[in-house]
């Protein structure tokens, strides 16, 4: 690789410095590197996506010859890029700048150089993350829809109220929740917020979904694991117009009526992570849990 992007999370303390330090070292190498100056959401009608729409990075001012984007700051930015860049396919590669982080190998500025060294001397691995995708529809009809790396959360907008799901799974009922919430997570998203719900850990390179409902109203509240060609269908309840939101990757929120359904599938989509030959997922899991 030769050709860097560079996506920085700009509350992060000293992250200009750091993607500073990034390029003088690529472009010593011979490499180019840009860095992104941080944008609010916009509009661009150019997007490849489909969607218009982007919240952080607009894919259209990535260069065409980027190699691999590194992001600076932790999980949530490179989700953020991940999320904004779906579609364009460039490796990425995340830098951990805050605290706890299962996407971002690297954490700490000491270890920025050897992350540098095996990208440009093309010692690394790819691997290939599912993603979701959330369609919501109202009467029949198509309201609004969005890809998430982690998960797609169906949680109460405001009131501290129960709220009620009706479940299908392939067009077959499945069963109704009385719950706080509803998680619907990716292998990549089982560390996440699943992870907090009580929700098992999965491997990030398996292709499954994971339903888990959010402080469960039952005794029998449990995950269950799905396959990920299962298509996905929970329906609001109750008669509380808008008392529900689907979140997507805790950024996106989509607010629902009641009778709204909201169908999640794989996506054809998919992120592209930058692994080192010599960091595993269980490495990784091991450092994370003994840092809890």
């Amino acid at each position: 690789m030769k050709h860097f992007y560079v996506i920085k999370n700009p509350e992060k303390d000293g992250v200009s410095q750091v993607a500073e330090e990034i390029r003088a070292y690529i472009e010593d190498r011979g490499g180019t590197c840009v860095i992104q100056e941080p944008k609010t959401s916009g509009h661009n009608p150019e997007r490849s996506r489909g969607q218009t729409y982007f919240q952080y990075t607009d894919a259209c001012t990535v260069p065409e010859h980027t190699e691999c984007v590194i992001t600076l700051g932790g999980d949530g930015t490179l989700i953020q890029g991940a999320r904004d860049l779906a579609g364009r396919q460039i490796p990425m590669a995340g830098v951990n700048l805050g605290n706890l982080g299962y996407l971002t190998q690297i954490g700490s500025r000491e270890d920025v150089e050897e992350l540098l060294d095996a990208l440009l001397a093309d010692q690394y691995q790819l691997e290939r993350r599912m993603m979701l995708k959330g369609s919501i529809f109202r009467e029949g009809s198509l309201v609004k829809e969005d890809l998430a790396l982690n998960e797609i959360v169906i949680t109460r907008r405001e009131n501290l109220r129960v709220l009620k799901f009706r479940i299908y799974v392939n067009g077959e009922y499945l069963s109704e929740y009385r719950a706080d919430g509803m998680i619907v997570a990716t292998p990549t998203g089982s560390t996440a917020y699943n992870l907090s719900a009580g929700g098992p850990i999965v491997a990030p390179n398996a292709r499954m979904s994971i339903l888990t409902p959010i402080c469960p109203h039952a005794l029998n509240g449990r995950s269950i694991v799905l396959s990920a060609e299962d298509q996905i269908e929970i329906e609001a309840l109750g008669n509380d117009d808008q008392g529900q939101v689907a979140v997507f990757d805790g950024d996106t929120a989509i607010y629902m009526m009641v009778g709204d359904r909201i169908r999640i599938e794989r996506s054809q989509v998919e992120t592209i992570l930058v692994k080192l030959k010599n960091i595993s997922f269980l490495d990784n899991l091991r450092s994370k849990l003994a840092g809890i």
